[in-house]
């Protein structure tokens, strides 16, 4: 088969990965898809997808959801689109490309985006049953098979991006989790040694072992020839059933270095600062598999969307040149932030650091600066969020010190810097090279006026995404510098900001949803349903004031069950095969060995899987929706009740045994753990809160990165509010020391009223502390100073919630009414739900997830000229 132009001259691009893409994108943009025939090849059995976030398959996300390629844009544009039928040779003397099928095609420019594929290091057995690379959906599936069928041990050879990465999804599949890095830290490129100890200390406590400044010099198989084990080269042996190599990346060139074109000594196809290849005018290269002007590859898609850009304005005749390229890279690897920028390892002259390192929290951030004051580049690792800002200021001289850059909030960090310190030619979004002045004239010269609608004018934060917290910022301080009023209500039914309608609620007793909406809903929701933002929101201040204001603080009770969130609405939290977990209330961790042996019959009688959590608590999973009654009716006549593992409410109160026991223990820890998770249990709140109680200054029980943390002194108590130790640790603050137990809990309950009462939806402390004019200082004013004249009021409203607690799954199982809801089919009550279904795992339980199944036959080319 040989398809032919005629007079339309053609461009073919072999290989459709995200820059090959971009590039069609920009073809399009430059009016090149109405006078061009635009032919793809792509050796993939699918489009286009987001690889950058290929390990999100692990977490639920489809590959649909994980694909780049509208499919009308495809059509729109007339593009010839062949999928799974890669392009085998080139004859660049009759221009001509074949591909696997057969087809050959003519063109006038030929466009290489062929990628890279995996290296393997040449280790003896390679190639065995259980060994896999790490690139693509394919690869992902066929992991998946052989670690549910074959595999409870895996192993990773690298601990680069990709390596985390993989070794993540390792884990998350249920496999005990090795990574072995050759290098004497993970991530060599990206961060340095101090950023690489943070890092390993955080991966390790996630329950991963690293091997690092190891090789792997073999693979051992057994008699048929599966893997068993490693050979390290230090000359250690390790046991695994699977091994992933993730030992980075080679360009892609063969079918460039067949075809005649010059590669590079290391591989890559070498190009101009047009992407134009030095070898013919009429081919060029892209992305992964080009080997720029600079003498570098670029492993990133920010370069290869520029070099795709460049390649696009060049074949329209427009000026373009690609000469070189930001590295920066933010990331989040096993929920862990890692981000480094500019010239992260300080090899400018004269350069100095400033270091901040708290290896507790899994905290490092460096900043390099030049002898003149000038930002050159940094390392941020577990606290990624001023990344935006920073790379936006490296190469000039930050208009505050250095050290308040790097303190985090909490630990004597100075002012801290927003978006209006940037200048205009800052770049905001590295993948598609976007600055601040762009995204500012998007606003007041497009009348753009939300973030989706910067993001379609000016396609910034549409790439890997780590600019929109900071282009969010920019297009509000921007609509407000206009005079244009931003609206800041909670949602398209309310105008009113979270803060306001609690205001509202309790100066004038409002006690259902409906009449809220009806009374202050924005005109064209009154009379509605609302919407999935507000009615978990209104229905959550609703119970925090239920004493208050004459409403039922059950939440399942009336109006108020239609208004929760799926946790809620059935009190338990749903799991990812449908099944939910169920989580008593431990108070302060302490149990009695009659309570443990009543946990552990409850499971085993229901087939369920234990795991202690970091809270101090038991957690029981794959409980079926219609076991849960039965599950706390035996819970509750132990004893115990709901833990609130589902709500947004109070958590869990940990503690250290305190001086009970330990020797170094100043105060009784245990005890007030145990008396401030009873006062404060079942506290409906704008999100979860935490606590912790240590019992000296060594701060076994981690307070300082609570919501509301206690430790110990020997004259009392230090309250400490504001921590997280979460996707975004945070310290807490110092409010108040040496109090007793009466001034600690009075202060504790002044300064939840006023979080649930100021906060926005869905807000933790420590993002509500930062945001709230006047920050800590403002806080101590209101809730212990008392400037506002409110504490009487809030220690009233905390007095009404202890009077009116009620345990929920009590509540429930004497119900009938109620209980009529835990069924998985209204219409079939006694039929469990046959998709929820488990398979063993070291000797207990774990979802039984079907995997995800493609056909072999490839998709038909799209639209054809």
């Amino acid at each position: 088969m040989t398809a032919t132009p005629g007079a339309t001259p053609t461009i073919v691009l072999v290989g459709h990965g995200m820059v090959g893409q971009r590039f069609l994108e920009a073809l399009a943009e430059r009016g090149l898809t109405a006078t061009h025939r635009v032919v793809v090849l792509c050796e993939e059995p699918r489009p286009a997808y987001d690889r950058v976030q290929l390990t999100s398959y692990f977490s639920g996300k489809t590959p649909e959801e994980l694909s780049m390629t509208d499919m009308e844009f495809i059509k729109d544009h007339g593009i010839e689109l062949y999928v799974g039928d890669p392009a085998k040779t080139i004859d660049r003397d009759a221009r001509k490309v074949t591909a696997r099928s057969g087809l050959v095609v003519d063109y006038d420019v030929l466009v290489l985006a062929t990628g890279s594929y995996p290296f393997v290091p040449p280790v003896p057995n390679k190639d065995a049953e259980g060994c896999f690379v790490y690139r693509t959906i394919e690869d992902l599936l066929a992991i998946e098979a052989y670690a549910r069928s074959r595999a409870t041990t895996g192993a990773v050879v690298g601990g680069g991006l990709l390596g985390l990465e993989a070794a993540g999804a390792l884990k998350g599949l249920g496999l005990t989790s090795h990574i072995v890095e050759f290098a004497p830290r993970l991530m060599p490129v990206q961060v340095d040694e101090g950023g690489g100890a943070a890092l390993l200390r955080t991966i390790e406590e996630m329950g991963l072992s690293v091997h690092t400044g190891v090789g792997t010099q073999e693979i051992v198989t057994d008699a048929s020839g599966a893997v068993t084990g490693m050979k390290l080269s230090d000359g250690s042996e390790l046991a695994t059933d699977l091994v992933v190599f993730s030992a980075g990346v080679r360009p892609r060139d063969q079918l460039a270095r067949e075809s005649g074109l010059t590669v590079g000594e290391r591989g890559g196809i070498a190009v101009d600062e047009q992407c134009r290849t030095v070898t013919d005018p009429h081919v060029f290269a892209i992305g992964e598999c080009a080997l720029a002007a600079d003498g570098r590859v670029y492993g990133l898609v920010a370069p290869g969307y520029e070099q795709a850009e460049t390649a696009a304005a060049t074949i329209a005749a427009d000026e373009a040149s690609f000469t070189g390229a930001d590295l920066s890279t933010k990331l989040k690897l096993l929920g862990v932030d890692v981000a480094s920028f500019g010239d992260a390892h300080g090899t400018a002259e004269d350069c100095l650091d400033v270091v901040y390192s708290d290896s507790r929290s899994g905290l490092y951030k460096k900043l390099v600066i030049g002898r003149d004051g000038t930002l050159l580049g940094g390392i941020l690792i577990g606290d990624a969020d001023a990344y935006g800002t920073l790379r936006a200021l490296t190469g000039s001289v930050p208009p505050i010190s250095p050290e308040s850059l790097v303190l985090p909030a909490g630990a004597g960090g100075g002012a801290q810097l927003g978006p209006s310190a940037l200048p205009d030619e800052a770049v905001i979004c590295s993948c598609h090279n976007v600055t601040k002045g762009t995204i500012r004239g998007a606003v007041t010269e497009h009348s753009c006026t939300t973030v989706p609608e910067v993001k379609k004018c000016t396609k910034a934060g549409t790439g890997c995404g780590s600019c929109v917290k900071i282009l969010g910022q920019l297009v509000t301080a921007e609509l407000e510098a206009s005079g244009v009023e931003v609206d800041k209500g909670l949602c398209g039914c309310f105008s009113q900001t979270r803060e306001e309608l609690y205001e509202i609620v309790l100066a004038l007793r409002i006690n259902t949803y409906q009449d809220m909406l009806d009374r202050y809903g924005r005109d064209g929701a009154r009379g509605g349903d609302g919407c999935d933002v507000c009615k978990p929101a209104v229905a959550s201040i609703i119970a925090s004031l239920a004493p208050t204001i004459g409403a039922s603080g059950y939440v399942l009770d009336g109006e108020q069950a239609a208004l929760q969130e799926t946790n809620d609405h059935f009190l338990a939290n749903l799991q990812k095969n449908g099944s939910y977990s169920v989580v008593p209330r431990i108070p302060g961790g302490e149990i009695t060995p009659e309570g443990l042996i009543v946990i552990g019959e409850i499971a085993r009688d229901f087939g369920l899987y234990t795991k202690i959590t970091g809270g101090q608590r038991i957690d029981m999973f794959g409980a079926r929706v219609e076991q849960l009654p039965l599950i706390w009716a035996r819970l509750v006549d132990a004893g115990f009740e709901s833990g609130h593992a589902y709500g947004k409410s109070l958590r869990t109160v940990k503690s250290c045994v305190g001086q009970t026991w330990c020797r170094y223990g100043v105060q009784d820890s245990v005890r007030m753990a145990i008396d401030l998770e009873l006062r404060y249990r079942g506290l409906r709140s704008p999100h979860k809160l935490k606590s912790a109680v240590s019992g000296c200054a060594r701060e076994c029980a981690e307070a300082q990165s609570k919501d509301f943390g206690i430790i110990a002194t020997s004259n009392g108590w230090n309250l400490y509010v504001g921590g997280n130790g979460g996707a975004t640790p945070r310290h807490a603050d110092l409010l108040a020391q040496d109090l007793s137990d009466a001034e600690l809990i009075r202060l504790i309950d002044r300064f939840l009223m006023f979080y649930i009462r100021t906060a926005d939806r869905l807000e933790r402390t420590s993002t509500w502390l930062e945001r709230i004019p006047g920050g800590l200082d403002h806080v101590r004013d209101v809730v212990v100073e008392d400037s506002l004249g409110i504490c009487e009021e809030l220690e009233s409203l905390m007095t009404a919630h202890v009077a009116n607690y009620a345990d929920e799954w009590a509540t429930t199982i004497n119900d009938p009414e109620k209980l009529a809801r835990f069924v998985s089919f209204v219409n079939a009550p006694d039929t469990p739900d046959p998709v929820v279904g488990f398979v063993p795992e070291r000797d207990q339980i774990k979802p039984d997830l079907p995997l995800l199944t493609i056909g072999h036959r490839p998709l038909e080319g799209s639209a054809q000229r």
